[in-house]
C-alpha cells in the first residue's frame, strides 16, 4: 500500500475526542469495511451486555456478583442508593483522612509526621497504585511510596532497606479484600516485625483496605489500626484502581484522584455511545478480534514512548489477561481464550526487542502509546532544530514505518499529555474494551477460576511442606532421600516436590536442614540438626 493510500486511510479511521485529549489511529490493522460490517450485530450485543452489567446486573455467576467498578466514578450511576451513599462517603473519608496526614493531624504513633506510605498487596492491590505512583509522581509529594507487592523475603528487605530510619514515619497500607491473601498477610507480618524490630508498634501506623468483616478487618478493629477503607464484592482487584485501593495510595502520594476519576468518568461516558466508530473502547475491542480472530492468534505488544508510562503494560497484562484467558465459554464449551499481552517503554526496549518484531516471527500486533506533550517547560535543542523529545518521537514513528514495511500490524493511542486526568482516561478506556471483547466471544470477563486452581495447588505444597518439615524434625540426626521421606509422610506420587521442598529448606539456614550430597543431587539425603523448625 502506497504512502497516498495510508494516509487516506488514516483520515477515514482517525477516533478523535479533543475533551479526553485522546485518538486512536488504526489505519496500519488489517481490517476492511466488510469486517466492519459484519461485526456489527455482535458490537451492539457488547453495547447491550455492558448496559446490563452497568444496571447492576450478576456479571459474575460463579460468586453471585454484580461487577460496578463504573459506579466508582459516577456513583448516581449505581443501582441503589446503599452502593451509591458507600462510594460518596469513601471517597470523603479518603481525602480526609489523607489531609490530616498531610496536615499533621493524624501522625505515628511516636507522635511524628508521615513521610512514607508502604502500600502492602499483589496484584490488583498493588499493580494500580504502581502505576499511578510511577506515571504521576514527582519530588514535591507530600509522601513518598514504597510497595511489598510480593512474598520474597529478599526483596522485602531490599524496600525497607529503602526506607531504612525512615520507618517510624511510614504509615503502611494493608490491601486485601478477603483478608486472607497469603501474599499480603505474609507482607502484612514481615512489616509488622520490622516494625517491632524498631519498638514500633505497628497498629499505630497500620491501615486496612479490606472487605467489612473479613479477616484483616476483624484484626484492624481488635488491635485498634489508625483506619479502615472498604473494599466491596462487586468491585475485582484488576479494575480497583478507582476504588480506594488505588484513591487512597494516590491521595496519601498527593495526587490529584479528582482529576483522575474525572478522566475515567468522561472517558465511561464516551464509551457509551452505540456508534461503534465513535467509541473509543469499541474500536480497541474490534481491532483486538480483528488481530486475534476473536481467538487469542496473535500476542497484543504494548509500547508506551514515554518514561512515565514503562508500568502501563504490566498494569495491562493483568486486567487483560486474567480477563480474557478463560477455559470456557458462557456455554460451557472449552475455547481456551485469551491475548497475551508483553511489551515495554519505548525507545529503551526497541533496542531489546524490535528486531525480532520486525523480522521475526510474525504472531502479534502493537499498540503504539504517544504522548504529545515533552515535559513541563521548554526542551534545549540537541541538534539543529531536534529536542530530546524530537528524538523520542522519531523513533515511534519511524518503528511503526518499519513495521508496516514488514507486513506487521500496530495501531496508536494517542494522549496530550501525562496528567491524572489522562491517567483516567487510559484506565476507562482499557476496561470497557475489555468487557466489549469478552462480549464479542462470549466469555466471562469478571471471574478468574485458574487464578483460584493456582491459590489451591500452592495451599496443597504449604501442607506438604509442613508434613515433610515435621517428619524430619521428628527423627532428628537420620537422613533421608527425597524418595524415603515422601514415602513416609504418604505423598509417594510426590518425590519431585518433596525433593524442591527439602533443597530449598537446606539453602536457608533456619530451618535447620543439613544437604548431605550425593553424586546425583536427586539421590542427596536430607537431615534435621534440630534447631527449630
Amino acid at each position: 500500500m502506497k504512502n497516498t493510500e495510508y494516509w487516506k486511510r488514516y483520515k477515514d479511521y482517525l477516533y478523535v475526542n479533543e475533551a479526553l485529549g485522546l485518538m486512536i489511529d488504526i489505519s496500519r490493522m488489517k481490517f476492511t469495511g466488510g469486517y466492519l460490517k459484519k461485526m456489527e450485530p455482535l458490537v451492539q450485543n457488547a453495547f447491550d451486555d455492558m448496559c446490563k452489567l452497568e444496571a447492576g446486573a450478576i456479571a459474575n455467576p460463579d460468586e453471585g456478583r454484580m461487577v460496578g467498578h463504573y459506579w466508582l466514578r459516577n456513583p448516581y450511576l449505581a443501582p441503589d442508593k446503599e452502593i451509591k451513599s458507600e462510594i460518596l462517603d469513601t471517597l470523603t473519608a479518603i481525602k480526609e483522612f489523607s489531609q490530616s496526614v498531610h496536615t499533621g493531624k493524624i501522625v505515628a504513633g511516636e507522635g511524628k509526621p508521615f513521610k512514607n506510605v508502604l502500600v502492602i498487596g499483589i496484584g490488583g492491590s498493588a499493580l494500580g497504585p504502581q502505576f499511578a505512583a510511577a506515571a504521576l509522581g514527582t519530588p514535591r509529594d507530600p509522601m513518598s511510596v514504597y510497595f511489598f507487592d510480593n512474598t520474597d523475603p529478599d526483596g522485602m528487605d531490599f524496600v525497607l532497606g529503602q526506607i531504612d530510619r525512615g520507618l517510624g514515619q511510614t504509615l503502611s497500607l494493608v490491601i486485601s479484600k478477603s483478608g486472607s491473601t497469603l501474599e499480603t498477610r505474609n507482607g502484612m507480618l514481615e512489616a509488622r516485625r520490622a516494625y517491632e524490630a524498631k519498638g514500633l508498634n505497628f497498629a499505630k501506623h497500620a491501615v486496612a483496605v479490606t472487605g467489612k468483616g473479613s479477616k484483616l478487618d476483624k484484626i484492624a478493629v481488635s488491635e485498634g489500626w489508625l483506619q479502615r477503607f472498604p473494599m466491596w464484592d462487586w468491585v475485582g482487584g484488576r479494575t480497583s484502581e478507582t476504588s480506594a485501593v488505588g484513591l487512597l495510595p494516590a491521595a496519601l502520594q498527593g495526587l490529584d484522584i479528582d482529576s483522575v476519576l474525572k478522566g475515567a468518568r468522561q472517558c465511561d461516558e464516551a464509551t457509551r455511545s452505540r456508534t461503534t466508530m465513535e467509541n473509543p473502547s469499541a474500536i480497541l475491542a474490534l481491532m483486538w478480534h480483528s488481530a486475534t480472530k476473536g481467538k487469542g492468534a496473535k500476542d497484543m505488544v504494548i509500547l508506551p514512548y514515554k518514561d512515565r508510562l514503562h508500568l502501563f503494560t504490566k498494569y495491562l497484562q493483568q486486567l487483560i489477561m486474567e480477563s480474557l484467558g478463560k477455559e470456557k465459554d458462557l456455554a460451557g464449551t472449552i475455547v481456551n481464550q485469551g491475548i497475551a499481552v508483553y511489551g515495554n517503554k519505548g525507545s529503551t526496549d526497541q533496542h531489546a526487542y524490535i528486531q525480532q518484531l520486525r523480522d521475526g516471527v510474525n504472531n502479534f500486533f502493537v499498540t503504539f502509546v504517544e504522548v504529545l506533550k515533552d515535559r513541563e517547560g521548554d526542551s534545549m535543542f540537541v541538534e539543529g532544530d531536534f529536542t530530546t523529545g524530537d528524538y523520542l518521537s522519531a523513533f515511534a514513528l519511524g518503528t511503526r514505518s518499519a513495521l508496516t514495511g514488514s507486513n506487521r500490524e500496530s495501531m496508536t493511542i494517542t494522549i496530550d499529555k501525562i496528567d491524572a486526568f489522562s491517567l483516567g482516561v487510559l484506565i476507562a478506556l482499557y476496561e470497557r474494551a475489555v468487557g466489549f471483547y469478552a462480549s464479542m466471544i462470549n466469555i466471562n470477563a469478571y471471574h478468574q477460576p485458574g487464578v483460584e486452581a493456582g491459590k489451591k495447588a500452592a495451599g496443597a505444597v504449604v501442607t506438604l511442606q509442613q508434613a515433610v518439615l515435621n517428619h524430619l524434625n521428628a527423627n532428628k540426626g537420620k537422613a533421608f532421600t527425597a524418595e524415603e521421606t515422601a514415602l513416609a509422610v504418604g505423598a509417594e506420587e510426590e518425590a519431585e516436590l518433596v525433593f524442591k521442598i527439602l533443597l530449598r529448606a537446606g539453602h536457608n539456614p533456619g530451618r535447620g536442614i543439613k544437604i548431605i550430597r550425593s553424586d546425583s543431587i536427586t539421590e542427596s539425603r536430607f537431615q534435621c540438626m534440630g534447631q527449630a523448625l
